[in-house]
This record gives C-alpha cells, sequence and structure tokens, in this order.
C-alpha cells in the first residue's frame, strides 16, 4: 500500500508587507510606512474569483508582515486580520493566520475565526546576527507563543529555519522545546522543516542551506517529536528530487501549501501538482489534499462562529 504524502491546497492573502522587524534574510519585508494594507473589497474581489474558477483551494493563510505592539495603528491590524478571516470564511474557504507574536486577547480574537494558527519558531538562539533587528524573533517571546497557543486549545504549526547561523545542535534544543510545549498541551499539528534559500532582496546573502543534509534534520526531528506531529518539507525550497525523496524516506510526511506562489520565498515556484504526484507515485507515495486544520481537530476547535469576544488590548511586549 502507497504511503500517504499530504499537502494543503492554499492561497496566501498578504495583509501586509510592511513589517518592524529587520531580518537580514528576509525576502518578503518592506519598511513600516512604504507599503499598503490589503483592503477588503480587494480581498473579497480576490476570494470570489478563487471560488468561481479554483474549486480545488480550501485554504487561506493570512501571512502578514507585523506592526509594532506599541503602533497606534496595532489595534486597528489586528482587528483588519480578524475582518479577513472572517471574510474567508464567509466565502467558504478555511482560513490559517501567521502574523507574528499576539498577547493572548490578539491570539483569542483571531481564534474565533481561525481553524488554526501558526508561527515559526525558527531557533531558539538569542544572539543570532540575522536577528539584531528583529525583535519579535526573541526566542522567549516566540516559545511563550506556542504555550499561549496551547493553553488557548489553538491547533497550531511551527518549525525550524536552517542555516540562519545556528548548529546541529541548536535544532535539537528548538525540537526539544516543540516537544516539550506539545506534551503539555497536545496542539501541535504540523513541524516545518525549513532550508533557508538565497533570494533576491535580502539584506545581506547567506549561503543557502546544504540540501543534503535535509534527510539528517527530518531523521532528528522524527526522533525527538511525539509521533502524532506530522513534518513538513517545503517542495519548492528543496529543489533536488532525489533529496525530497530521502526526506520521505527519513519520516517527512507533508507538503506544507501549495499554491499560486510562496510569499516568503517568491523567487521558488512550486513544483506542479501533477510534477510531484508523479515522481512520488513511482517511489510508492501516494499525494493527497488536506485542510488546514487535521482530523483530530475538527470537532474541538473555538473557531466561528461565536460570540464575538471584547476588543483587544495589550499587546505583547518588545522592545
Amino acid at each position: 500500500m502507497a504511503t500517504v504524502i499530504t499537502y494543503s491546497p492554499a492561497v496566501t492573502l498578504v495583509p501586509t508587507y510592511e513589517c518592524f522587524n529587520a531580518c537580514t534574510y528576509c525576502n518578503f519585508r518592506v519598511a513600516p510606512g512604504t507599503g499598503s494594507w490589503l483592503s477588503l473589497d480587494q480581498a473579497r474581489h480576490r476570494l470570489a474569483h478563487l471560488r468561481r474558477h479554483h474549486s480545488d483551494v480550501t485554504e487561506i493563510l493570512l501571512l502578514s508582515g507585523e506592526v509594532h505592539p506599541r503602533s497606534p495603528r496595532r489595534a486597528q491590524w489586528v482587528e483588519h486580520l480578524y475582518q479577513l478571516a472572517k471574510l474567508a470564511w464567509d466565502w467558504g474557504f478555511w482560513p490559517h493566520t501567521n502574523c507574528g507574536p499576539l498577547s493572548e486577547p490578539e491570539m483569542r480574537r483571531l481564534q474565533t475565526v481561525n481553524v488554526s494558527m501558526g508561527l515559526m519558531l525558527e531557533q531558539l538562539r538569542a544572539d543570532l546576527a540575522v536577528h539584531r533587528q528583529a525583535p519579535s524573533k526573541d526566542p522567549a517571546l516566540r516559545l511563550a507563543q506556542l504555550e499561549q497557543a496551547g493553553r488557548l486549545g489553538i491547533p497550531f504549526t511551527t518549525g525550524l529555519l536552517l542555516g540562519i547561523g545556528e548548529t546541529p545542535s541548536d535544532w535539537a534544543m528548538t525540537l526539544q522545546a516543540i516537544a516539550d510545549s506539545h506534551r503539555r498541551w497536545g496542539h501541535i499539528q504540523e513541524v516545518i522543516l525549513q532550508p533557508y534559500r538565497q533570494g533576491t532582496r535580502q539584506m545581506t546573502a547567506l549561503p543557502d542551506f546544504p540540501l543534503t543534509q535535509m534527510p539528517a534534520v527530518v531523521a532528528l526531528a522524527r526522533e525527538i517529536l511525539p509521533d502524532d506531529i506530522t513534518l513538513q518539507v517545503p517542495p519548492n525550497l528543496i529543489t533536488h528530487p532525489n533529496v525530497l525523496l530521502d526526506c520521505l524516506a527519513a519520516g517527512a510526511r507533508d507538503l506544507g501549501g501549495i499554491g499560486p506562489q510562496d510569499e516568503v520565498n517568491p523567487d521558488y515556484p512550486y513544483p506542479s501538482l501533477a510534477t510531484l504526484t508523479d515522481l512520488l507515485s513511482r517511489h510508492g507515495y501516494c499525494l493527497q489534499p488536506r485542510l488546514p486544520i487535521y482530523p483530530k481537530w475538527l470537532h474541538s476547535a473555538r473557531i466561528w462562529p461565536r460570540s464575538q469576544p471584547a476588543a483587544v488590548p495589550n499587546p505583547p511586549n518588545l522592545v
């Protein structure tokens, strides 16, 4: 019997590319005040088009740059994320938001209109040069977000960014922290293992993470993480088919969201579903679509519709 490999038929909506962090490897960000926000009318037009012409799409990934916690626009931004997710619901899609650290009231607010949420831990190293101008990449703050999501019962995605100055022992430390949080709360659906690949817009060009190391990272993650956490690898960044197959052999079982464009890595287009299906089927795998919420959560996630919570105060404290 073929081994099932899943993916999410997804389209990304970007509420804003503006972000107060300045990670030196980023190919997504624009500086605060230099971009625009996706309007509800623009989102509605795109969602209507997707509903009419792309019936296979199920997930709307709301992937946003971050507004500073002390910005006068912070509350407006959180409310905008809420309205965009609700709009996706209204058009029959399944929203998943990844927007950086949130206060508990903010996370509770967005929880009501998302089937799942996410935040990359990246690495639990506080001294990485690439994060010196990125206050919300503080490891303690991001790890606290995993705990907060667990307390709130939010199905959650997190992951590691590989090749940003860390060591293999750092991988184990970060994976162990994820495992410990999941054992406390049982809320981590999947862990992404994402190799850094150079783009055309980053401030500092890092060397690409060696793709030949990916299967060993997958094997390490499978050894450390509980069995009910799915390992995800991105097929557009793992550009050598044999390496992708080796990652699957080592325990990866999901290819993440596949859609028109990877907004974080726009220089790396996704392979077609036909190409992936053919590659996998020739090696004993069966590619199948999934929802952004895993089956065990379908009857317990605290999602829309439900009574609207109070206004959102108290964003997380950042320098």
